[in-house]
């Protein structure tokens, strides 16, 4: 997928399409104008291949941080939590998709951005959010990258850290974690200078593999010696809820990859259906997750690590060998999750305030540049915060808290302003609820978050 992509463009699809495309504008468009007929992607991606880019996107470094996490919640807790908030983060996306989809049919347009459908939301929702239109794209883009740019950092320091782990068992003395991390900085910029989003889907299906073998080794260690199931809190402390729900909503929202996945779909219809790609793979993306953090912490209980393969005894081979093969697995990830970052900031702010005489090499020069930027961001943070478990709940319930669950209730109920919110109207009191718990979820979570980063960093942890 090309960066003209994420444009709203209205070229002919084919015969078919283009003939329904001209019926709907003869009649005038309104209810019967499909969106779906109006959008054009130069490497459109199947469903099969659309599944595997959001399973990968959506297990990352996340589901081996889940351990950990139900440290924070308890045993219990933590099941039941992941499965409610897994089950919260589908609806959304959900809500999310079939709004957007029902306002560019009143807009009569192909595709809305998150930024333009939060525009569009202002604008045409109630009066109250109207002084918030010019801002509203600002506002959703700066969490769209910081969500963005916050995936890539954790990744960077996952592999850093694992390879550390590894390098020390056989490099003495001891090598810092900077300078491993600093190691892969032209691998990762390779992978971020693919442009084709298509060209990731065999490395992502290779990826998938490399995960399943991790989950069978982790299997591996975590059935040894199990401690009494009675042994292990089935609540933890309230005060550290807020920890536990932030690296759950990074682990299981993945709302940047979803929108760019839909919209590159060769047959989007097929996304929002009962047994189509979102449902299916958030369901495999819940039970994975639960599974693998009841039996970390069921194995390791209060000495579960950020990362779960750094419980694993460090002289083992085939410890050692996981860790690697899972570092690729996120390394090959990072070109998908910097992708959105990427063209949210190449379409909204370089391309439009470039002259309209700039060749097409010049605009390539500046993409190239970009995500030479992106990368060296991404860097610069991962080294000043290699706290990995922290920087992953921080990014979760600042970033998704908002993108995942309060901006997908406000463009639904903007999307059905002012006289098709249900049956009194629920649907308006339904979002509100939810922007609540998003709001609450975005201050909480970033407060504990940013406490316990600068107390870990005040006493020297990293």
């Amino acid at each position: 997928m090309d960066s003209a992509d994420d444009n709203v463009r209205l070229e002919p699809l084919g015969p078919n399409k283009e003939e329904k495309k001209h019926a709907q504008i003869e009649n005038g468009g309104g209810e019967d104008f499909d969106p779906h007929l109006h959008r054009h992607s130069e490497h459109p991606t199947t469903n099969a291949e659309t599944l595997v880019h959001l399973l990968k996107g959506a297990i990352g470094t996340g589901i081996l941080a889940m351990p950990e996490a139900f440290k924070y919640s308890g045993m219990i807790n933590g099941i039941i939590s992941t499965i409610l908030i897994g089950l919260l983060c589908t609806y959304c996306l959900h809500v999310l998709v079939r709004s957007q989809y029902v306002m560019c049919r009143r807009l009569r347009v192909g595709l809305l951005t998150y930024p333009e459908s939060m525009k569009a939301a202002c604008e045409m929702g109630p009066t109250c959010l109207r002084r918030f239109g010019p801002w509203a794209p600002a506002i959703t883009n700066f969490f769209l990258i910081f969500y963005q740019i916050g995936i890539c950092c954790v990744y960077i320091v996952f592999v850093g850290v694992n390879i550390k782990a590894v390098a020390d068992e056989y490099i003495k003395p001891e090598i810092s974690l900077t300078l491993y991390t600093l190691m892969f900085f032209i691998p990762f910029l390779l992978i971020m200078m693919v442009r084709n989003l298509k060209l990731l889907a065999p490395f992502s299906i290779a990826a998938n593999l490399i995960t399943l073998l991790t989950f069978c080794v982790v299997g591996y260690y975590v059935f040894q010696n199990l401690p009494p199931f009675s042994s292990i809190p089935a609540f933890g402390p309230l005060v550290s809820y807020p920890l536990y729900f932030g690296t759950c909503l990074f682990s299981l929202q993945a709302c940047g990859v979803v929108i760019a996945l839909e919209n590159n779909m060769a047959e989007p219809k097929s996304f929002l259906k009962p047994f189509g790609v979102l449902n299916v793979g958030m369901v495999l993306v819940t039970f994975i997750y639960v599974g693998l953090a009841m039996m970390g912490y069921w194995r390791y209980a209060d000495e579960i690590k950020p990362s779960i393969t750094l419980n694993f005894p460090s002289t083992d081979i085939l410890a050692q060998a996981i860790r690697i093969l899972y570092s690729t697995a996120i390394y090959i990830s990072y070109g998908l999750q910097g992708y959105p970052a990427v063209q949210i900031i190449l379409t909204n702010y370089i391309l439009p305030n470039m002259s309209t005489s700039a060749s097409d090499k010049k605009k390539l020069t500046y993409e190239y540049l970009l995500r030479f930027v992106c990368v060296a961001v991404t860097f610069a943070l991962g080294i000043t915060v290699p706290l990995l478990g922290l920087f992953i709940s921080l990014v979760g319930a600042f970033c998704l808290s908002a993108l995942g669950i309060a901006f997908p209730a406000i463009i639904e109920i903007a999307a059905y302003w002012p006289d098709r919110l249900g049956p009194g109207k629920w649907i308006l009191w339904k979002d509100g609820l939810l922007i609540i718990i998003g709001v609450v979820g975005l201050v909480a979570g970033s407060y504990s978050c940013i406490y316990e980063i600068v107390k870990s960093l005040a006493e020297g942890k990293t």
